[in-house]
């Protein structure tokens, strides 16, 4: 049988082959594979559904730039004694370049969009030993991503998919042992505690009498996590221990959860053997100071945690009244303050926002998505607030990448690759998206090869008039924005949320998104035009937890129907949809008179927008596929964010 496919490779002339050249040198003097002479680099594109026509209007403007490319049809040329290996992205992991070359074969031919498939060859000249082929195959192919490709062309691109089968309850769940639960957590590698999966047994079994189904399992996992809820960060803090002493310092201080506590803490008798005791002890009283203030007219308790610290002295300057211009709302997209901005000579009020993101997880794995949407996930949350972001800072944290390669960790991808190709990725994204990073900081410390740091931080702002903050009404719409929807992200929330192991090079393929900065571009675009703005009531950005989350926290009442939500690609269901992390999609309140408004407007910026679901006054998240309710979550029960939890914190 005769292939339908179209297969064309383009290979950098010499001079301008740079990513081969890098390649080389990298594989020469870093991994040591001493005889290497050469190394070529071949972007291969395999193309189904385009006439000769077609291919040949294509193939020196979309596919090629015939300046600085070599082209071969079919058949590219290669050497005697060479060896060649093909790597491809795995199935279901976004291919930007694929992505792009079809979307641009589709505009050139104004017809329908041909099938577009990609893959990389790396082609290697001089004296290898097989051992050494295959150490430059590790070296190349990380299995979180990628695989080796096939050489030979396949018939069709057309992929079978299974048909998803309708989603399964989890029987006797409300009847399950506690060993039952435990073993539970391992066989559906859930990021949730003991305790928390107790509380979602005792909730199934007293409020909701029936078993929960896998996804209502997986959402609830997602929604409780330590990336969506910050559990580590609000865990209450009972016991302080400073330096080498016993004594609790809460207790000594006579310091309680209620806001009326009276202690001055002045009978403090501590065992004080480190020369650092002493700052974090005055450090501490500062802190406890602030409580009582802050908390001098609350009646509930409030613990001491993390996130208190951290957020202790935004509360005194608020009450003090210093703290004066800050914006608060129902939305949790960045901190925002308001400004009086001078717009040619006239003076308007402006909203500024702040927000930074850790991407550590995904960049340990995958260095360049990790990076990438690091950027692009800090950009979404104040372009969600309807501002432009305008300038990004860098900070990371890595161990030596001088270090040899066969001093890598087991599991872990060497740190050398994790450093470049993390700043790849970040600087791919902030160039197609078109956004300045003033300051660029790695801090190299051997302590970050346990796991790695990447931190990005982002300012945005908006004319104030240009958002609107409204509560959303029963029968408002929300509108899925921007990206489609794949398997690639799910899991990221909580997998974000779990210790780094071993295993996670081959256990987290699914976990990594992948970014479109460009479709982030356009959204930005329609953002900045007052007049789409204006329609929107609520919006947040679809970070981690996917639907669930996203959709999820806009109101207390919603009806989300999954069969609406557009996909990348068949055979994903009903949990991947309400989960998948996939990059660039915003979650839009609107009122059902705007709905037509809207999604005219983003389709002049080449955005797709699909209603997906609706406000409703019970207070429950009910998810739908294939017309049946999938989930039906309490908003009481999701807001709870599982069981409290209590620790104890030893500074020394």
């Amino acid at each position: 049988m005769q292939s339908s496919v179209r297969r064309i490779f383009v290979e950098k002339k010499k001079g301008f082959d740079v990513e081969a050249q890098g390649l080389y040198n990298d594989l020469k003097h870093n991994v040591g594979i001493k005889g290497l002479t050469n190394v070529r680099v071949i972007n291969r594109y395999d193309l189904e559904g385009v006439s000769d026509e077609e291919y040949s209007a294509s193939r020196n403007t979309i596919l090629s730039e015939p300046p600085v490319d070599v082209v071969y049809d079919e058949v590219y040329q290669i050497a005697e004694g060479q060896k060649v290996f093909a790597v491809e992205y795995l199935p279901g992991q976004y291919d930007q370049r694929a992505d792009s070359a079809s979307q641009c074969i589709q505009m050139l031919i104004r017809g329908e969009r041909p099938v577009c498939k990609t893959a990389k060859l790396i082609v290697l000249e001089g004296d290898i030993s097989d051992e050494e082929y295959n150490k430059i195959k590790d070296y190349c192919i990380n299995p979180i991503e990628t695989r080796e490709a096939a050489l030979d062309k396949p018939l069709t691109l057309e992929t079978e998919l299974d048909v998803p089968e309708d989603i399964k309850t989890i029987d006797g769940f409300i009847t399950m042992s506690d060993d039952e639960l435990m073993n539970l957590i391992e066989s559906m590698s859930l990021a949730m505690s003991f305790e928390d999966l107790l509380f979602t047994r005792e909730y199934f079994r007293d409020t909701e009498k029936r078993d929960p189904t896998i996804t209502e399992i997986k959402i609830i996992d997602t929604y409780w996590s330590d990336h969506c809820r910050h559990t580590t960060f609000l865990t209450e803090i009972d016991d302080i221990k400073i330096g080498h002493s016993d004594d609790n310092y809460l207790k000594i201080f006579n310091v309680t959860s209620k806001a009326d506590d009276e202690s001055e803490g002045t009978n403090c008798n501590i065992n004080l053997q480190s020369n650092f005791s002493q700052p974090i002890k005055k450090a501490l009283e500062g802190y406890l100071k602030s409580r009582k203030f802050v908390y001098a007219d609350v009646s509930v308790e409030r613990p001491i945690s993390l996130m208190d610290i951290g957020t202790i002295a935004a509360k005194e300057l608020k009450k003090k009244k210093i703290l004066d211009n800050l914006d608060e709302s129902d939305e949790i997209n960045a901190c925002s303050i308001v400004i009086k901005a001078d717009v040619n000579g006239r003076v308007e009020e402006w909203l500024v926002m702040f927000k930074n993101e850790t991407h550590n997880h995904p960049t340990e794995i995958e260095p360049f998505g990790g990076a990438a949407t690091c950027l692009g996930g800090a950009i979404r949350d104040p372009l969600s607030g309807r501002s432009y972001v305008y300038q990004a800072m860098r900070i990371t944290g890595s161990g030596d990448p001088r270090i040899p390669i066969e001093k890598t960790l087991p599991g872990k991808l060497p740190q050398r690759k994790i450093t470049i190709d993390a700043a790849a990725g970040y600087s791919s994204y902030g160039n197609q998206v078109g956004l300045a990073t003033g300051q660029v900081v790695e801090i190299y410390d051997e302590n970050f090869v346990a796991k790695r740091m990447e931190l990005g931080a982002v300012i945005g702002a908006a004319p104030k008039n240009n958002v609107v903050r409204e509560k959303p009404a029963p029968d408002d719409v929300v509108i899925l924005l921007g990206g489609r929807t794949g398997r690639d992200g799910c899991g990221g929330a909580t997998g974000s949320s779990k210790e780094h192991s071993e295993e996670s090079l081959t256990s987290c393929g699914a976990e990594v998104q992948k970014g479109n900065a460009l479709t982030e571009r356009n959204i930005q675009r329609l953002f900045r035009n007052s007049a789409v703005s204006t329609l929107i009531k609520k919006c947040n950005d679809f970070g981690a937890g996917g639907v669930a989350v996203a959709i999820g926290e806009l109101a207390d009442g919603l009806d989300i129907n999954l069969d609406a939500v557009p996909k990348k690609y068949e055979g994903l269901d009903g949990t991947e949809l309400a989960i998948s992390e996939s990059q660039e999609r915003m979650a839009v309140v609107v009122s059902p008179e705007n709905i037509n408004k809207f999604i005219a407007a983003a389709k002049e910026e080449n955005l797709e927008a699909t209603p997906v679901a609706v406000v409703t006054e019970t207070p429950e998240m009910k998810i739908r596929w294939r017309g049946k309710v999938i989930a039906s979550l309490k908003r009481e029960f999701l807001n709870s964010n599982g069981a409290k939890r209590k620790n104890s914190a030893a500074i020394t």
